[in-house]
Parts: structure tokens; sequence; C-alpha cells
């Protein structure tokens, strides 16, 4: 999941008039059935979702419209005092920031008559409005609104009676446009399809819809669009079929599954995600749906460690051997996130000069590689000569791996050390927040504190992301890397605790109710240590939940959500055969291929148009709901070609 492409556009750029300019910034069946029903997909979202752009019509017809972007709306500020006003803004989403100048009101031209100034403002979050006198520091009054996308508002600012006292009156002139009914349009069209799916494969297993299909096509093809295994939750595997089904002693569904769900997620937030807020990456503290798939990718990568080195041992592989082909593979992420999806094309792909070193499958590699070795040094050969009446039995799956433990504490000792301790420049010791004019303005250049400072004396400044997101709320100066070198530790321990998932499904082999208790105990632990860490609110806690530091909460957080999700995937994939992970398994066994695929093609059709309106959120979620459509369609063409990409 990527930070780079997301963030290049700030939100809120001021309306001019003819008296002032204010600023405001806030910033199958079968494969012959699947290609029908994507492009049933296309046409819907193409038919039902892009053309939800219409506005209400004016309450006031008398008054020019603005022109407004996405998440913007229009505010008229009419003064009828005799001075004039400043006008500054703050964002609740904001924390501890300072107000930021909106504009200038010239005073009224005469007792009763208005001065009048347009302004754009945001839309996202709710905002607080303060107006004070020009002449000094007195305020005449705060509003607190949240504006809605493409409304008109007008405040008027009076005298009342009593001259000392001024009155500020919000009206709505135009009431603002539902953005958020593309969205649900799009998840009635999904959630129709899925219906359609479920039943279709309900009706085909009725064996007079069987024999009828069979006797009016009387072909091999009917007969094996009948039997396809896509949708169907209780399919047997078939001599054809790469992947076993669903044992621990094969390849588990719903981790793929688990992965597929991530990676889909993945795409469909860098593709854009209809340009809503929520699909985009917190800001700095807190969480958006954005902020969830990365380290879910991560877990589920640590859990797929432990399985295939625990089999490949079993085989007989040696682990220096293993050892080899873990490095070379991490060094191919490595190099594929550097010099394939990372160069800058303007530059030349070689313009070591800004080339950005940290990147998403350069995290990936240096995880793979960490816990990977970590495994292999007390990975057991065999796991049924355990004695069974030894006292810490119950515990084998966290004791036997003692040494290992040792190792990831230090090493999350070592991100607390340096996050605290470390010294940093004109900024406090274990500093975590955003600089800028967050912390009122203290320490605008301290961005993400002892974590930025090693990124930038470390690499360079030319050599880590220079737009994090936090530059668009908080007006950070500084660049700053969530994909840093502080922040990888901490990846290391969330690919830890999916390698401890891992564990527990080879320990518990086939104990359904063990694993599923094992992985709601684990859920319950680390909810209760996010719980003390953050105290339960999103900036006041000991270390707050920030996904650009991979902050000791974010991953206690994460890791509790993707133990409860990975226990409801795999109670309803492997254990009750309700679901057989589709659409999500196929693109979950070829993660490498789609992720790399997404990034490398996104500018190219069909994942990307010329839009007749790009200030739509719906014409924007169609776009971005086909592209990752098409990427599930793919990868369900490769599976069914037997094609899979490994390294």
């Amino acid at each position: 999941m990527r930070t780079e492409k997301r963030n290049k556009k700030q939100k809120g750029k001021g309306v001019r008039n003819d008296r002032v300019e204010g600023t405001f910034v806030q910033t199958t069946p079968s494969a012959r059935q699947t290609m029908t029903f994507s492009a049933v997909i296309v046409l819907l979202l193409a038919v039902c979702v892009a053309p939800l752009t219409a506005q209400l019509p004016l309450s006031h017809p008398h008054r020019k419209s603005t022109l407004l972007k996405m998440d913007e709306a229009a505010l008229t500020i009419n003064n009828e005092l005799q001075s004039e006003i400043v006008v500054s803004w703050l964002s609740d989403h904001c924390y501890q920031c300072l107000f930021q100048p909106l504009g200038v009101v010239a005073a009224g031209p005469g007792p009763g008559v208005a001065s009048t100034v347009d302004f754009t403002v945001s839309s996202q979050h709710p905002l607080t409005l303060q107006l004070n006198s020009s002449q000094g520091s007195h305020q005449h009054c705060r509003v607190h609104f949240h504006f809605g996308e493409h409304g008109n508002y007008s405040l008027w600012v009076k005298d009342l009676n009593d001259s000392a006292e001024v009155d500020c009156s919000l009206v709505t002139d135009r009431e603002p446009v539902n953005s958020y009914l593309p969205i649900l349009i799009a998840f009635l069209v999904y959630a129709g399809l899925s219906i359609l799916v479920a039943v279709g494969n309900a009706v085909m297993r009725f064996d007079v819809v069987r024999n009828l299909l069979f006797r009016l096509g009387n072909t091999v093809e009917t007969e094996r669009l009948i039997n396809s295994e896509l949708g169907s939750p209780n399919r047997t595997a078939s001599s054809d079929s790469p992947i076993p089904p669903t044992t621990t002693s094969n390849r588990l569904r719903s981790l793929d599954t688990f992965r597929g769900l991530s990676l889909v997620i993945m795409v469909f937030v860098n593709y854009g995600g209809g340009r809503y807020w929520f699909f985009r990456h917190e800001s700095w503290n807190g969480l958006t749906v954005a902020d969830l798939v990365f380290p879910w990718f991560v877990f589920i990568m640590g859990t797929s460690i432990s399985l295939s080195l625990s089999a490949a041992l079993r085989r007989g592989s040696s682990r220096s051997r293993l050892l080899g082909k873990v490095v070379w593979r991490s060094l191919q992420l490595f190099l594929i996130g550097v010099l394939i999806i990372n160069p800058n094309y303007c530059q030349g792909p070689l313009s070591w000069d800004s080339l950005r070193i940290p990147g998403v499958l350069q995290r990936l590699g240096f995880t793979y590689l960490s816990v990977a070795a970590l495994d292999l040094m007390v990975a057991k050969t065999r796991l049924d000569n355990i004695p069974t009446d030894a006292w810490w039995y119950s515990w084998r799956d966290i004791l036997l791996y003692w040494p290992a433990w040792l190792c990831v504490i230090a090493m999350e000792t070592l991100w607390l050390c340096l996050t605290f301790l470390l010294p940093v420049p004109d900024c406090p010791n274990g500093y975590l927040g955003p600089g800028g004019i967050g912390d009122f303005g203290q320490y605008p250049n301290c961005t993400g504190g002892a974590a930025g400072y090693i990124d930038r004396w470390l690499l360079g400044e030319n050599h880590i992301y220079k737009n994090p997101s936090s530059r668009v709320l908080y007006q950070s100066r500084v660049p700053f890397d969530p994909e840093g070198v502080l922040g990888s530790i901490n990846s290391v321990v969330m690919a830890f605790l999916g390698l401890q998932a891992g564990r527990i499904l080879l320990h518990y082999k086939d104990l359904h109710s063990k694993i599923m208790a094992r992985f709601l105990m684990w859920g319950f632990a680390l909810g209760i240590v996010s719980a003390i860490l953050t105290k339960c609110a999103k900036d006041q806690g000991f270390i707050p939940i920030n996904k650009n530091l991979w902050s000791l909460s974010y991953i206690t957080t994460l890791s509790c959500f993707a133990f409860v999700v990975l226990l409801l995937v795999y109670y309803m994939v492997d254990v009750r055969r309700w679901w057989s992970g589709a659409p999500f398994f196929y693109p979950g066994m070829n993660s490498i291929l789609v992720y790399v695929g997404h990034e490398v093609f996104e500018e190219y059709f069909p994942f990307r148009w010329r839009m007749s309106n790009s200030q739509s959120h719906a014409q924007h979620l169609a776009q971005n709901l086909v592209a990752t459509s098409v990427w599930v369609v793919i990868s369900y063409i490769l599976y069914r070609k037997k094609i899979f990409w490994k390294i």
C-alpha cells in the first residue's frame, strides 16, 4: 500500500473574486461465467454509479454558483460591522493545531449594508471558524459546523441592539449533495452479483438441473461448467486442481483468502478509493480503511512463512539451503521495489540522485528475511515427538521457540529506546507528533521525531518520501517516509505475530476449536495491550496508533484485528466450508504479480480512462472499482491456467 501517489494533490485551494482571495487547505462456475459476471460489473458500475453527479437546485437562483471541487463547499461571509474582520479556520481532525488564516472581510459600506467575500472550505471534517477584529485580538465569535460537499452557505455577521455584541448566523443557501450515495449503489451492485452467484451455485447442485443442462448442452464443456469449483462452498479437490482444499497438512484456503482480501483492498485504495478521505491514509494518528491492509498483508506473510518452512523441513530440506532461498527472495523483493515500481521516470529509471530507497516491497523483503531467519533458527523438524505430559505442553507453540521470542523482544526494546531516548536536534525526546502546525506550532521541523531523523541522517532527504500524508492537514515541512528504517522493526514484530498464528495451526492441526480459541485469546490479549498504550483515545495515549510511524500500538491493534479476521475466515472457509474464498482467493494465490502489475499498469486502460467530470466521487469510484475488479478477473484466469508468479 503505497502513500507516495496519494497525497500529491492538496485540497481546498482558494476561490478568487473581485475583492479578496481566500485560501483554505484541507486539505463458476466457469471461466465463461466469470468473464460474463465481470462484464456485468463494469456495465452496472458505469451505468448506475458514474451518472450520480447531479446537484440539487439552488434555493437562491440569483446567487452565482461557485465552481467547487471534491470535498469542498462554498462559504460567503457577509459583514455588516463597521470594521473589517479576519477569518481563521481549524479542522476538528487536526490535533492541537493553530488556527489558519482564511481571509479578510472588509467593513460594511454603510448601516445595514454587508460587505461580501466568497471562500472555499473543506467538507471532509467539521471545522471551527473564528472571526476576529482586524484592529486587535478581540474575538467576535466562533462557529463550529460540518459543511457538506458542494453545499453553498452564508455566514452573516451583524451588530445586535447592544453594539458590544455580535451575532454570527450560518444559513444554508444550497443543500449539499450526498457524496456517499455512490458507495451505497456500488455495494448493492456487488452484493446483488454475489447473491446471484450463490443462488446459481445452489441451483446447480440439484440433480434435476444438472441433468437438464447436460441434456441441453450434451458437451464436455457443459459438464465442466457444472462441476466447476468456483464459488462452491462444498467442493472437493479435483485431480487437476493446483491447490488442495482445506487441511493444515496442505495449503489452507483461508490464508490465501485473507491475503487476497488485503490485496484487493490495497489495490482499490492505491488506485484512489473513489477519492474519499476514509479510503486514504490517516494524516497522522488514527486509522482509516487504507491503514489496515498493509499490516494485514505482513501478518499473513508471517503465517505463510511458518507453514511453508515447516513443510520444507519435514521434506528433508536443509536449513542452510532454505536460508539461501530466503535471502535470494528478499533481495528480489527489494530490487523490484527500487527498480520497477519506484523509479522517477521523468529523470530516467536510474536517477540515483532522487531515487527513493524505502518502499512497500523493500519493507516486505526486509521483514521476510528477518522473520524467516528467526523461524529457521528455532523451527522443529518434527512436532509429533513432544512429550504430552510436560508442564509446558499447553504452551508449546510459544515456549518451544523462546530464543526467537527473546530476539523479537530485544528488537522491540531497541525501537522503544530509539523512539523515546534518541536525542533529536531542536526536538523534545520521545516526540511522536507530525510537526508543522501540530502541537501549536512549537516543533515545525520535528515530523516523526526519531524515526524521521534517522531516515534523514541515514538515507538523506533526497532518498526518502517527500510528501507524507501529514503535509496536507498539518502542513509538515520536512520529508518523512512511512516505510522508513525505524518502522521496519515493528514490521518484523507484526510478521512474527503472524508467524505465531502459523505455529498455532501447526501444533493444533485439525483441532479446529482449539485453533480458533487460541486465535481469540491472542486477539483479546493484543486488544488489551492496545487499550493500555492508547488509553482508548486517538491522540492522548502513551503511544497513539500511527501508521506513519508503525507505532507499537498500531502493531498490537492491527494484529488484534488480524487474529479476529483470520478466525472468521478460517471458520467459514476451512472449518464449515460455507465459503470457498472466491473471489479473494485468486488474487491471494498471485499476490506479487497483482501488486506489481497494478503499480506498473496503473495509467493504462482499462485501469484508468479520461473522465467527463474529474471532480466527481462517483466517477472516480466507478473507475477504481472497475480497475480492481479487472485484477481479480486476471488473477482468476491465471489460476485457471495454473500460472503463479513465485519469487
